[in-house]
């Protein structure tokens, strides 16, 4: 749905995306989030919650989701809750990240909540939780991870 914009020309469309619009947009152009098979479940402003199920190609050599996997779900959840408080025209990018890994679980899901903690001029400190949700519906937390991130003008 487009509405009129009064600060442009009359009958000018807005072009300001949902934040679950400008989320799944970037998150279509992600090939490791795609071939992980990670969707998104919504988005807010300061808010992101995604999901990623398990698979071999998430696993570890015991069986469980690789760390790695795991990481890369927090940071991209935290991200994308940074992405619905930047500026227009602008992506983000992480500058570093700090992670807790509290269990290791296999099979279900992982479901990772990313929240905007403060959005700075130039800064935005975001912070993410990632949950088991086992095939019987039993969460555990897996890890919680903090980042900073910085907007960036769109380079596509």
């Amino acid at each position: 749905m487009t509405s009129t914009n009064p600060t442009s020309p009359v009958g000018a469309p807005a072009t300001q995306p949902t934040p679950t619009q400008r989320v799944q947009t970037s998150l279509e152009r992600q090939g490791m989030m795609r071939a992980w098979g990670v969707r998104l479940e919504r988005a807010d402003v300061g808010m992101c919650e995604l999901y990623m199920p398990f698979s071999d190609a998430v696993s570890q050599q015991q069986g469980s989701f690789h760390g790695g996997a795991m990481g890369a779900l927090a940071d991209i959840a935290g991200g994308y809750a940074a992405l619905t408080v930047a500026p227009p025209g602008c992506e983000v990018m992480t500058a570093e990240y700090k992670i807790n890994f509290l269990a290791a679980k296999s099979g279900g899901q992982l479901r990772a909540v990313g929240t905007v903690v403060r959005a700075g001029k130039r800064l935005i400190v975001a912070t993410a939780e990632v949950t088991h949700v086992a095939d019987d519906g039993t969460r555990t937390v897996c890890a919680l991870m903090q980042q900073t991130l910085v907007a960036v003008a769109k380079h596509y």
